[in-house]
């Protein structure tokens, strides 16, 4: 059995200013982010983490090595672009009201129909794309540490479609079913003897002691 531990990056200069990122986009992470951070360290310093992997992109590179460096042991840890954010093409950079105003449908299916949402008219990536790479990954890793705990840190579109994938949460229920996802929050999925994933606990953010809000939580 493999147990994951899904870390949604710190946040960032854009998530404050409510901009969307994505595969290409990054802004800096805020300062306030890296005491998040040390929570998040702190959280999961005794659930044996084995192995890391993060997303490249900067903003996900750095959460996962200030988190890996204070784990016991400094687990390996290694970036993969399987992880990157979904590519949201002329969004990335744009803040949300901006897009809403110049993309009406496209936000529209964001915002309300995921089930739809495969980046058409904004030169996006897409939900099928993101998924496929995601689970890839992940069911490698699972393959290759079928005993281990494993830390993945990553942002927050690429998580909840990928991860949703992996629970077998249909697209449109997504939001309904699950929610959002925090700034330095953690999902823990686990997988069981039939090669299944089981959803532990989605979005955890106690340890943080702060509310969350539009401008952590996507």
């Amino acid at each position: 059995m493999t147990t994951f531990y899904f870390v949604r990056h710190g946040q960032t200069e854009w998530n404050l200013e409510k901009r969307f990122q994505g595969a290409h986009g990054d802004s800096p992470l805020l300062p306030t982010s890296y005491e998040d951070m040390d929570k998040v360290a702190t959280f999961l310093k005794n659930k044996d983490i084995h192995r890391a992997f993060a997303s490249p992109l900067p903003r996900a590179q750095k959460t996962a090595q200030t988190i890996v460096r204070q784990l016991p042991g400094e687990p390996k840890l290694s970036l993969h672009s399987n992880i990157v954010e979904v590519g949201l093409g002329d969004w990335e950079g744009m803040k949300k009201e901006e897009v809403a105003r110049r993309y009406p449908e496209a936000f529209d299916t964001y915002r309300n129909h995921l089930e739809d949402f495969d980046g058409e008219g904004f030169h996006g990536e897409g939900y099928v794309k993101a998924v496929q790479r995601f689970r890839r990954l992940i069911e490698q890793i699972a393959q290759d540490y079928p005993d281990d705990s494993v830390l993945i840190v990553a942002h927050g579109l690429i998580l909840t479609f990928g991860m949703s994938n992996l629970l077998g949460v249909n697209r449109a229920d997504i939001r309904e079913e699950l929610g959002g996802l925090s700034n330095t929050s953690t999902t823990t999925i686990k997988t069981t003897a039939d090669h299944q994933f089981q959803l532990v606990q989605w979005n955890q953010t106690d340890y943080l002691g702060k509310a969350q809000d539009a401008s952590t939580t996507i």
